[in-house]
């Protein structure tokens, strides 16, 4: 759980907030910093910049970062707090980061591995640190999740609309397998990435659905939620499948656990009738999971040997690696020049940055984790936090969801994560902080 910093030199008497132990549900910080934030999510995961070239010269997911990032930082200067307060999980990501700084001189390629980390991971460390400063009370973080599930629609409707209208193609990618194309965006340009970023989003939206009162609300959430399931099955990503199932078995133990049974049994109900309808190359696509000698495209069998020549890689250089974002290059090195990754979050920043890497990556997940799990423990005991509770779930199921896809994807240092745990520390931010300032409150004059 993250340490807020609620003041420089002024007394946190004097700042307004919560009822003692309470939920934060007015903002302290500024809406400018927040909606530019979500001016960036939008840019970011819709990319119309890809539809519009003339878009691609104004930046604007840079701006609306540089944006939402020095309007964070002068109001707080302005309040008279830091902007820099670094939790738990802040400096575990800050000592990353700086490893792989001290490690860019023994890189493979110095000035790729320099362009790597400004050009990916240090803008991922930026929002990372934003959401978890910038999402401050109850209503951002459900205005965030609402936003991520409406962000989702687009990407969604474009995969089902390319397996329904048989717009399939031959990728390199997928090694002679016709497969739906991605939404042509960074971060889901083919169906693999499309199914993680549904995947990481569709706990969101299953949770914003659970917690829903007005029944046009949960109409809208169940069709966002069964259009994303949907849209996941058509990638035929097997690790999209996996994570897919990890949610499911997630939700159905939260339902049963919440006695919410007759919904579990309908959910439960919905799955059986809906294998009547997936296609027979999905089934075998799965099966390769187990038996990736069957893979008829080879990709299985070719990430395996992947998987062998990485760790090999490590054994060989445990401490220093091969410099961030080099991995391709080490492989290469290792099994021959394909210029293809190894598939494997945790082999990547183990390839790239050696054990100390991927250990400290680890315990930046570990923390994230254990601070929202302690979060979600202290909502059970407050009744006014039922519907951050909620929430909280959907983000650890997300996080669950990204661990299990870690041993399949090879994005590393993007924003997939680093968006998710960020929000994770903004919702832990939420729970306690009620509990901080009455603790920081003066208690009277004794006399």
């Amino acid at each position: 759980m993250s340490e807020e910093t609620w003041g420089w030199w002024r007394h946190a008497a004097t700042s307004p907030g919560p009822k003692a132990g309470g939920l934060v549900r007015v903002s302290r910080s500024g809406a400018l910093p927040f909606w530019a934030l979500m001016g960036f999510t939008c840019l970011l995961l819709l990319s119309p910049q890809s539809f519009v070239p003339a878009l691609g010269v104004l930046h604007l997911p840079l701006l609306m970062a540089v944006l939402a990032a020095g309007s964070f930082v002068l109001g707080s200067w302005k309040r008279h707090e830091n902007p820099f307060a670094l939790g738990k999980e802040h400096r575990v990501a800050l000592l990353l980061a700086a490893w792989a700084i001290v490690t860019v001189p023994l890189s493979l390629w110095p000035g790729g591995s320099v362009a790597y980390f400004f050009g990916i991971f240090f803008k991922a460390l930026i929002v990372f640190w934003l959401l978890s400063r910038v999402v401050d009370s109850m209503d951002r973080l459900e205005i965030t999740c609402w936003t991520l599930s409406l962000l989702a629609v687009p990407l969604a409707l474009s995969g089902v609309r390319s397996f329904f209208s048989g717009g399939f193609r031959q990728q390199e990618l997928s090694h002679g397998l016709a497969r739906i194309s991605g939404y042509d965006a960074g971060l889901t340009a083919n169906p693999n990435d499309l199914a993680l970023m549904l995947n990481l989003i569709l706990p969101l939206s299953i949770a914003l659905f659970l917690k829903a009162r007005r029944p046009g609300a949960q109409a809208l959430l169940a069709v966002l939620v069964a259009l994303d399931v949907v849209a996941i099955i058509a990638t035929f990503s097997r690790a999209g499948f996996l994570s897919l199932g990890l949610t499911g078995v997630a939700y159905l133990y939260i339902l049963f656990r919440r006695r919410r049974r007759t919904l579990a049994a309908l959910v439960i109900a919905a799955c059986l009738a809906g294998t009547a309808l997936v296609p027979s190359a999905y089934i075998h696509r799965l099966s390769t999971i187990t038996n990736i000698q069957a893979d008829r495209t080879n990709s299985a069998q070719t990430r395996f040997r992947d998987y062998i020549e990485a760790t090999k890689y490590v054994i060989a250089h445990p401490l220093i690696g091969a410099g961030i974002g080099m991995n391709i290059l080490a492989l290469n090195n290792e099994r021959g020049t394909t210029w293809t990754l190894v598939h494997d979050i945790y082999l990547v920043y183990a390839v790239d940055l050696g054990l100390p890497g991927v250990i400290l990556f680890l315990l930046l997940l570990r923390q994230v984790i254990r601070g929202l799990r302690t979060a979600i423990r202290r909502a059970e005991e407050d009744p006014e936090a039922g519907d951050l509770h909620y929430l909280m779930e959907g983000l650890l199921v997300s996080i669950a969801s990204f661990s299990l896809s870690a041993f399949f994807y090879p994005d590393a240092y993007q924003f997939y994560f680093y968006y998710i745990a960020g929000l994770a520390i903004a919702a832990a931010t939420i729970t306690f902080a009620g509990d901080r300032q009455a603790t920081a409150e003066p208690q009277g004059d004794p006399a």
